[in-house]
């Protein structure tokens, strides 16, 4: 790792990572103190969930109801927002820190330095990682206060699950981030690479939601990463997670793996 590097990264994405961070927090904070007017009306928002089509309720993230905070929040946030939040600053940080600084000529003086192509890129796979971390330990963070601040005592909540969700929602953005580092290494052109990322990332999210909706092609979800995180399913303890947890941890490091070879390797157009 070149730590001058990854100190000055830190410092010019800090603004970035507590934007989409506080953002975050904001809005599960929101959600948690949206609940006890949810859990008053639960009975009656669950008969209305059962009679909606199956397609939709998988395709949301209702198969768990209203009747606890995580379920409602799993539904609510985890299941739509968040990932849609994440995937666009994969994206977009993914790009920035390798595809932008070739594109606009500043990798040349970051390699006119005496330092290596494979420690720079390692660098930077580290600056995404820990952006990655951030949001989900500040998002994690504002669960647990909102429960302290809006529920206390009054309903039910299951921590671990709780703290599983985040868990399996970073190790799912870890995947998309080494696939996307993985296309920002490889391109010259900044536009191209975000447009690339960018096909793959919500091709495979629109895979895992038509696959939620129709049974009849629900094997589009098995081409997505997105189909290894299941919200509604991990609160309410149906879903095996480690072996997807290992899966997805797999993919990120051997794209972040994958990414850093090949800029060793790539001719650049410096």
């Amino acid at each position: 790792m070149n730590a001058p590097l990854f100190r000055q990264m830190l410092k010019v994405n800090l603004k970035g990572f507590s934007n989409y961070a506080f953002g975050s927090a904001f809005y599960i904070l929101f959600m948690i103190w949206l609940y006890p007017g949810i859990a008053d009306n639960s009975k009656a928002l669950n008969d209305l969930v059962e009679a909606l089509p199956s397609g939709v309720t998988n395709a949301f993230g209702f198969q768990g109801g209203f009747g606890s905070m995580e379920s409602f929040i799993s539904g609510e946030y985890y299941g739509l927002i968040l990932p849609l939040l994440l995937s666009i600053f994969s994206l977009m940080l993914s790009t920035q820190l390798m595809a932008k600084l070739v594109d606009q000529g500043s990798m040349a003086y970051l390699l006119s330095t005496p330092t290596t192509r494979g420690r720079i890129a390692f660098t930077q796979a580290l600056v995404l990682t820990c952006g990655l971390f951030f949001i989900m330990a500040v998002t994690t963070g504002a669960g647990f206060l909102g429960y302290a601040w809006f529920i206390g005592d009054r309903f039910e909540f299951d921590a671990s699950r709780f703290a599983l969700l985040n868990v399996m929602a970073f190790l799912l953005f870890f995947a998309i981030a080494g696939v996307s580092f993985l296309v920002s290494a490889l391109s010259n052109d900044e536009k191209q690479a975000l447009g690339i990322s960018g096909a793959i990332t919500f091709g495979m999210f629109s895979l895992d939601l038509l696959g939620k909706i129709g049974e009849s092609i629900d094997w589009l979800r098995y081409f997505s990463l997105f189909s290894l995180f299941r919200p509604s399913e991990i609160v309410l303890g149906r879903d095996d997670v480690l072996w997807q947890a290992a899966l997805l941890l797999l993919i990120g490091l051997a794209g972040f793996a994958a990414a850093i070879v090949s800029f060793r390797r790539r001719d650049l157009p410096l």
